[in-house]
């Protein structure tokens, strides 16, 4: 069915609300997974609105966490997500690099205790916007071996970055280091269809089509066809990145998203803001930005990175959300549920 992207943040609010989140978290976190539906990024919207209602009924995250600051520099800081839901950590934390950047010219920003974060590029929209260079890393249930092991070890990772344009929308870079981002597995499972080849091996190590099988096994690190040592180290990077200078869970010690028993996951998130006036200044920066972006589109068939969300985005704003209707009767289900 259609739904406005005004009425579908309305009823993912309200069913989280009624799951227990406090307004500011029902607030943040629906707005985070309304943008993502309307990016086109269905395995990270509106069908995370019941997977996290069961999360704050079951107790995995605390409805009424409130995120704070636990340790500061002039150029660092981390915040505490106490175990609620990621999205109100990760705006404090995104809005006190952007403060720390402005002063110091760069600012590396931690969040710990925190939980799944959606998609990661969202988070950094706010430091383009401010004309600065966004990064954003964080980890996940264990759900790839490293290169070479047979056991889950490391999630998936996603790593985002952001570059401002002037007068243009930014370039949007964001990936899982797994070939596919776990997220379709989930909506392929929950929908009944199949997986492409090379996404993922059973519980025995077997490669599979069948994403239910591929839920209970293990995801393949990006480049696999190639053994997968890079996509592997990447996320090793993320990893450590997350949790060591943090304090947060390893994505081992995480119970996975998919299954609704399970432990709080205390992960963790790294947000870098980067001011270019603190480097070869504001124009330099914007001179070589589009230096680079007009001989990419020498090329035919290049397309900006970001470039289609930014256009689904629109036409969602314009034309609505295409939801499945059984997501839509799930949801409104849940606004009723005390």
């Amino acid at each position: 069915m259609l739904i406005a992207p005004d009425d579908a943040f309305v009823l993912a609010r309200s069913a989280l609300a009624a799951a227990g989140a406090a307004a500011a978290m029902a607030d943040s976190t629906a707005r985070a997974l309304v943008a993502a539906e309307s990016e086109g990024l269905s395995s990270h919207g509106l069908a995370r609105v019941p997977q996290y209602a069961t999360f704050l009924r079951n107790g995995r995250a605390d409805g009424r966490a409130q995120p704070r600051i636990v340790a500061a520099r002039a150029a660092s800081a981390l915040v505490d997500a106490a175990d609620g839901l990621a999205f109100p950590a990760c705006d404090l934390a995104v809005a006190t690099a952007i403060g720390q950047a402005r002063e110091a010219g760069a600012s590396i920003v931690a969040v710990t205790n925190s939980h799944h974060f959606g998609v990661a590029a969202y988070h950094l929209m706010p430091v383009a916007a401010e004309g600065m260079v966004g990064l954003a890393c964080g980890n996940s249930p264990a759900a790839m071996p490293v290169p070479g092991g047979r056991h889950a070890l490391l999630g998936t990772n996603p790593i985002a970055a952001v570059f401002p344009r002037p007068g243009a929308p930014p370039l949007v870079i964001d990936l899982s280091l797994s070939e596919a981002a776990r997220g379709k597995v989930m909506v392929a499972a929950r929908e009944g269809r199949p997986i492409p080849p090379g996404w993922a091996v059973d519980a025995d190590g077997r490669p599979t089509t069948d994403a239910q099988a591929a839920l209970a096994g293990s995801m393949l690190p990006f480049g696999s066809a190639s053994g997968g040592t890079k996509g592997g180290m990447l996320a090793l990077i993320v990893e450590l990145l997350v949790t060591t200078l943090t304090g947060a869970a390893f994505g081992r010690e995480a119970d996975s998203f998919f299954v609704d028993a399970g432990n709080r996951p205390r992960l963790g998130q790294v947000f870098l803001a980067i001011d270019p006036r603190g480097l070869a200044g504001a124009q330099a920066y914007a001179r070589r930005v589009e230096a680079l972006v007009a001989a990419m589109l020498e090329d035919d068939g290049v397309r900006l990175p970001g470039a289609r969300r930014a256009a689904l985005a629109a036409a969602a704003q314009r034309d609505g959300l295409t939801v499945p209707d059984a997501l839509i009767a799930q949801i409104e289900s849940l606004t009723r549920t005390p």
